[in-house]
């Protein structure tokens, strides 16, 4: 039997329908693969997984990724699982003003995961555990919709491309000590294609995202002018599709062509717990460079950031 599917937005995306990702036999996740190449976010509702199911069937779509080391590092966390929380390992709310929780504030934005690591990630799937009752919302937006908006000029000035995404970059535009040296060094700033090709389908999409700093050939600012450019094209309001979560959802997007974000909530007095593990892709998608490269952030992509904060917050 087909899947039943409800649209999450009139462009991309799907809820899933009846569907135990637990038991779903080869012949439905075989569907629900077809329907993450063509719908990009997948929905599973009423999924109450433990962190072995959630891994295991992560697992039935390829090798997964596991966590590299930050402040928010648990020790109790499978290493698969990134355990987004604003709960610390002996249960308790992370505090105001604690430095954990300004690291996460770099999920609010627009990024794709892993982008920044030299072969990217093919898919992430994101479990919400225990979710406030008000804010918290996850944000997608479609590089593949966005793609199919520019001008034949522009996206043939994107063909061929490369792009620096570094890790170390974007958490230094929230705050300058979130990532030290020691864990910098785990994730230098790595080669990204530009333009990107599902090759199930062939789709296109263009391939930027917080962690992107740099445009091989271009100079600084203008290589960041346009990366801001090509991200607003993308999140306009009408192209985002808003998750409010329940307990037990189960969300699962393609890293390849979206880009997400976490929205604030009242952290202090609400727990917010999603574990989150991420298929490994294929790559890499673009040739080595000959010299390392730094990607100092400016001036102008701090007053960026905090404009882009701010926006995720009204």
């Amino acid at each position: 039997m087909a899947l039943a599917t409800r649209p999450l937005h009139p462009l991309f995306g799907v809820e899933i329908l009846d569907v135990d990702v637990k038991r779903a036999d080869e012949a439905t996740f075989q569907q629900i693969v077809a329907a993450f190449n063509e719908h990009s976010v997948l929905l599973f509702r009423g999924q109450s997984l433990t962190d072995g199911q959630q891994i295991a069937f992560s697992e039935r779509f390829g090798p997964l990724e596991v966590t590299i080391r930050s402040i928010n590092s648990q020790a109790r966390t499978l290493p698969e699982i990134a355990n987004l929380a604003n709960v610390d390992a002996e249960d308790q709310i992370i505090p105001k003003g604690d430095r954990r929780n300004l690291f996460n504030a770099g999920n609010q934005m627009w990024h794709t995961d892993s982008s920044f690591k030299r072969v990217p990630a093919l898919a992430s799937l994101l479990s919400g555990r225990e979710v406030p009752p008000e804010g918290g919302e996850t944000q997608w937006a479609s590089l593949r919709v966005a793609w199919d908006r520019l001008s034949p000029e522009l996206q043939a000035e994107l063909e061929g491309k490369v792009a620096i995404h570094s890790f170390a970059y974007s958490r230094g535009l929230v705050g300058g000590d979130l990532l030290p040296p020691e864990h910098a060094a785990q994730v230098p700033p790595v080669p990204q294609a530009m333009v990107r090709v599902n090759p199930v389908n062939g789709r296109k999409g263009y391939y930027v995202a917080s962690h992107a700093c740099e445009i091989v050939g271009r100079p600084t600012a203008e290589a960041r002018l346009l990366i801001r450019e090509l991200l607003e094209r993308a999140t306009r309001p009408d192209l985002v599709y808003t998750h409010r979560w329940e307990a037990g959802d189960l969300v699962m997007w393609d890293n390849r062509c979206t880009l997400h974000r976490g929205r604030p909530w009242d952290e202090n007095r609400y727990r917010r717990v999603m574990h989150r593990t991420t298929v490994a892709g294929e790559g890499p998608t673009a040739p080595d460079l000959p010299d390392a490269v730094v990607c100092p952030a400016t001036e102008d992509d701090l007053a960026w950031c905090r404009a882009q904060l701010e926006m995720v917050t009204a």
